[in-house]
């Protein structure tokens, strides 16, 4: 235990140091002071070495990462776009190719803990089973649903999800009508037109998220 306590102070002193010296442009005065308080030093401060990166990266922790990160993104979109309660945890069943469906579950296995607690899941499960009610997104070759019943009305969300998108539908083509007259994009301001176009692309984008909504609802 001593060692490692020993150990750690002297991390926490390297660390301190690198510290100093990055600061040391910015607070010069204070830095060198607290640089000769901590002990007796070969040198002052000002001429201390820059800290080098030595860092090394480890390849499959970072994929690891980027996969629960995306995990975690696309089931928090999904129960966002789905009125899905804040509050409610909700379960994931995984199905798809062995070896891809295994990779997932190996990582889903090691970040377990993170992973349900960022998407409010309650657990995971590798299934096949149909479900009628359900919403469904892809990752890397893997298809996970998260079931619906009992957690939301699916024919109410269905029939808003559809009412909003054809709301967003006549407001793109409208738009676009607008935009395709050269009486409008010849003779109106520029910012008008400007305007015009950036409000055509948000129509279009939220046309196309809600369509998208609506297909990941089985």
């Amino acid at each position: 235990m001593g060692d490692a306590n020993g150990e750690t102070r002297r991390v926490a002193a390297w660390a301190f140091d690198q510290i100093l010296v990055m600061l040391h442009p910015l607070m010069p005065f204070i830095t060198e002071e607290l640089w000769q308080a901590m002990g007796e030093r070969p040198y002052e401060l000002i001429v201390a070495k820059w800290p080098e990166p030595q860092a090394q990266v480890d390849r499959r922790a970072r994929d690891d990462l980027n996969y629960v990160i995306n995990i975690v993104d696309l089931t928090r979109s999904t129960r966002t776009e789905l009125n899905v309660p804040p509050g409610a945890h909700v379960e994931l069943q995984l199905s798809g190719d062995g070896p891809l469906l295994s990779e997932a579950m190996r990582v889903i296995d090691e970040n377990a803990t993170a992973t349900k607690r960022l998407a409010r899941v309650s657990k995971f499960d590798v299934s096949d089973a149909p479900l009628q009610e359900s919403a469904t997104f892809i990752l890397n070759g893997v298809t996970f649903r998260i079931p619906l019943q009992g957690v939301i009305d699916v024919g109410a969300e269905k029939a808003r999800l559809s009412k909003a998108a054809e709301a967003a539908e006549k407001e793109r083509d409208s738009l676009a009508q607008r935009l395709a007259n050269p009486n409008f994009t010849e003779r109106a301001k520029p910012e008008a037109v400007e305007k015009a176009r950036a409000d055509h692309e948000a129509k279009a984008a939220e046309a196309e998220r809600l369509r998208a909504a609506l297909e990941r609802l089985g």
